[in-house]
């Protein structure tokens, strides 16, 4: 990993990948962003693997459709961790859920783990 850690950078695309709705190019944002064995874990979820993360952010996407992810303020990051806040919301309207984001970065600089936590959420979640 190089000496410098764009935290915002590796938060957009963080972002871009769980609103990617086409599977193939979601596919290849995961192999770019993520290590193979990268892990995910939030509340409601646990996974590990490329093809269980493509399978998480699908099931979240048909939950709510029409919503997009969006980063909230500035992610920050040192050495190889980085934290960085969301939003979910509808073009134009308020959020209905938000949580914040703790991740592990591998040497190569792809995430190697990322453990969220919701700030606020829709009841049904």
């Amino acid at each position: 990993m190089t000496a410098t850690l764009d935290a915002a950078a590796i938060a957009d695309r963080y972002i871009a990948t769980w609103n990617e709705t086409d599977p193939d190019r979601r596919r290849a944002l995961i192999a770019a962003g993520w290590a193979e064995d990268a892990s995910y874990l939030d509340p409601l979820a646990g996974v590990r693997g490329h093809a269980e993360l493509n399978a998480l952010i699908d099931a979240v996407q048909r939950q709510f459709p029409g919503l997009r992810f969006s980063l909230r303020g500035t992610a920050e990051g040192h050495n190889d961790r980085l934290r960085f806040s969301w939003s979910l919301a509808p073009a134009g309207g308020a959020p209905v859920a938000g949580g914040t984001d703790f991740a592990v970065l591998a040497p190569d600089g792809r995430l190697l783990s990322v453990t969220g936590f919701l700030d606020h959420a829709p009841a049904a979640a």
